[in-house]
């Protein structure tokens, strides 16, 4: 980014973020003025990311979301580096296997909740005593049409999400008045992690949506920056769906 904007005065926290929805996201929140701080596994690609971004606005913590020392790490350092938290997006999140769920190794089972669920619970309870109690903010956490729906072949990643729509639930209702909570649920996005969904098939796979067209992180970014905006502060405990139109064909033909 060559040109950036006045500060915000607000400080975002963005799991997941060294590529995909989680970038666009952090993207989108750099561009209204907020600095962020971004996590990931990869030490590399989160300093790529950094670059691209700004790294006078943005900060990288490496490490493995379930990890409640990363948590605690990745929390602590945005507080030291820009002095408070303000948003938290969740997003990190994993789906290592596809197949029947009656052939799901539980122990998969076990690591998708992990990280796709525990982890989100993990880095709200930590944003909440450090600055969100005493200064309200928002949470986002990142579900999926998945989660809202029967989802052959990946019923790990689906109930996991689908638990991490309750968990969006009962954080709101916990955390208000001070802070807000939602959650997205998009469908298909073109990134890495949902390659094998569309890869030698997109025409094929945009079809099924009426807008025409698979999502882009952008359009993720779009709807966090929403909901962690003055324009949605009386929108809480709600799962938006951004799914291209593709809800419209389960009805009636």
């Amino acid at each position: 980014m060559t040109e950036l904007p006045e500060l915000s005065g607000k400080v975002a926290l963005v799991t997941g973020a060294s590529r995909g929805i989680g970038y666009g996201i952090a993207e989108a929140l750099v561009a209204r003025g907020d600095r962020v701080c971004i996590t990931g596994r990869g030490e590399d690609a989160l300093k790529e990311a950094v670059e691209k971004l700004g790294s006078d606005r943005v900060i990288a913590v490496a490490g493995k979301a379930a990890d409640e020392a990363h948590q605690a790490t990745v929390v602590e350092r945005t507080m030291e580096a820009f002095g408070r938290v303000d948003f938290l997006v969740n997003n990190a999140g994993t789906n290592p296997v596809f197949g029947p769920i009656a052939e799901l190794d539980l122990n998969v089972a076990r690591k998708v909740y992990e990280t796709n669920v525990i982890s989100a619970l993990g880095f709200a309870q930590q944003t909440w005593k450090a600055w969100q109690k005493d200064n309200g903010g928002a949470i986002v956490n990142i579900a999926s049409i998945a989660g809202v729906s029967a989802s052959p072949f990946i019923g790990a990643y689906g109930m996991s999400k689908a638990a991490m729509v309750n968990l969006t639930l009962q954080l709101a209702h916990e955390f208000a008045p001070v802070v807000r909570v939602n959650a997205i649920a998009p469908a298909v996005i073109k990134t890495k992690f949902a390659q094998a969904l569309y890869e030698g098939r997109e025409a094929e796979a945009a079809a099924a949506y009426p807008l025409g067209r698979l999502g882009v992180p952008a359009d993720i970014g779009g709807a966090a920056a929403f909901l962690t905006s003055e324009q949605s502060d009386w929108v809480t405990g709600q799962t938006l769906v951004v799914d291209g139109g593709l809800f419209l064909n389960a009805g009636v033909h």
